[in-house]
C-alpha cells in the first residue's frame, strides 16, 4: 500500500517519507479500513515534530489518529457483516505505530464507528480527537441539562463539537471568541450566546447572561482565562481544560477554593473506553442531525502530505485539513 511515514522527529519536509509498505491484516478483534480521508490535527504535527526530550516510541510511524473509509477486512471475532461498512476511525495511531496516512489502516473494532450513507467522509474523518475531547469537556461529569456552559475557541474543531454536544444535551451554551467578527459565526455554529473575550468587561457580559454563574467551562486557554472563570463560575462549577493558553499564570487558589471549583485537565489518549464509545455515538448522531458541521475543509493528496502538515502548523490556517490517500 502507499503510505507516508517518519522514522525520526523533525520538520515535515525533513522527516516525512512517501512510499510503499506492506498492507496490514487485522489481528483478532480488529478491522481493516480502506482509508478515503485522513485528518491532520495539530497533535499529529506535534507528535511528528517531537521535543528535545521526546523519544520515538516506534522505529517507524505512519501518522494521523483519525480518518474515514470503508471496512474491507475483519479479524477473528469481529462480525463479518461489518465488511463494506462506511466508518470513521479514531485514535488509530494512539500508542500504535500505524495511523491513517495510508491507503489502509487497522484499528480495534470499536474504534471504527458506523457512518450512515449521506455523511461525507471529510466531515467525519476528523471527529476523533477534537470531537471526543469536546464531548468529555462538556459531559465528563454527567448531565448539563438546564445548566449554562461556556465554550472557548468555539470555532475550532474541539469548540464546534463542544457547542453541538452542549446544545443537544440541554445546556445554554455561551461561545467565547477572540474577534468581534466571530460572534455571528459562533451563533451560526450553534451557540445560544457569544461573547468576544477581547472586548473588555467579559465577566460582566457573561454574568448578564448567567446571573447565578456558569456551571461549566470547556477551555482551550486555561491560564489566559483563569481570572474570568474565577469571577464567573457558580459555586461547585467546573473547568474542563484541554489546552493551557499562551503563558504561565498563577492559579487564583483562594477564589476557586471558596467556590469549590473543580478543574479537569483532559488528555485524549487516555480517556476511558466507555467515554470514547459514548462520545462516538453522540457525535455521529450530531452529524446526522445537522447539529455539527465543519464548513472549512482544505484537502491535500497524500503526495502533498508535507504541505498538509505545514498548513496545520500555520497560524493563519482556518478549518480542518485532510489528506486523501
Amino acid at each position: 500500500m502507499r503510505a507516508a511515514w517518519y522514522e525520526r522527529h523533525g520538520p515535515a519536509r525533513d522527516v516525512l517519507t512517501l512510499g510503499e509498505l506492506p498492507t496490514p491484516f487485522p489481528a483478532p478483534g480488529e478491522v481493516r479500513v480502506r482509508v478515503a480521508v485522513s485528518a491532520v490535527h495539530r497533535c499529529d504535527t506535534r507528535k511528528r515534530q517531537g521535543t528535545p526530550e521526546s523519544v520515538m516510541r516506534f522505529p517507524r510511524v505512519v501518522p494521523h489518529d483519525d480518518g474515514a473509509g470503508v471496512i474491507d477486512a475483519v479479524g477473528r471475532g469481529v462480525d463479518a457483516r461489518r465488511l463494506g461498512e462506511r466508518v470513521w476511525v479514531y485514535l488509530a495511531q494512539s500508542y500504535r505505530p500505524f495511523g491513517t496516512a495510508a491507503e489502509y489502516t487497522v484499528v480495534p473494532d470499536p474504534q471504527a464507528v458506523a457512518l450512515p450513507t449521506g455523511i461525507p467522509f471529510d466531515q467525519a474523518a476528523g471527529l476523533g480527537r477534537p470531537g471526543i475531547t469536546g464531548h468529555r469537556a462538556i459531559l465528563g461529569d454527567g448531565t448539563v441539562a438546564g445548566q449554562t456552559v461556556v465554550v472557548t475557541g468555539a470555532l475550532g474543531a474541539v469548540g464546534r463539537c463542544s457547542l453541538a454536544v452542549g446544545r443537544r444535551a440541554g445546556a445554554t451554551v455561551v461561545a467565547a471568541v477572540r474577534q468581534g467578527a466571530q460572534v455571528a459565526r459562533a451563533l451560526a455554529a450553534g451557540a445560544h450566546h457569544a461573547v468576544d473575550l477581547t472586548s473588555g468587561q467579559v465577566a460582566r457580559r457573561i454574568l448578564e447572561l448567567a446571573p447565578d454563574g456558569v456551571h461549566r467551562v470547556a477551555d482551550c486557554a486555561f491560564t489566559d482565562n483563569l481570572a474570568t472563570w474565577s469571577e464567573t463560575l457558580a459555586y461547585g462549577g467546573t473547568i474542563a481544560a484541554y489546552a493551557s493558553g499562551g503563558s504561565p499564570a498563577p492559579v487564583p487558589f483562594q477564589l476557586l477554593a471558596v467556590k469549590n471549583v473543580t478543574v479537569h485537565f483532559l488528555g485524549n489518549d487516555d480517556f476511558p473506553d466507555h467515554a470514547n464509545h459514548a462520545a462516538a455515538m453522540d457525535l455521529t448522531a450530531a452529524l446526522c442531525a445537522g447539529d455539527l458541521c465543519f464548513p472549512d475543509v482544505r484537502r491535500f493528496a497524500l503526495d502533498d502530505i508535507v504541505r498538509a502538515h505545514e498548513a496545520v502548523e500555520h497560524p493563519a490556517t482556518r478549518g480542518r485539513v485532510v489528506v486523501t490517500p
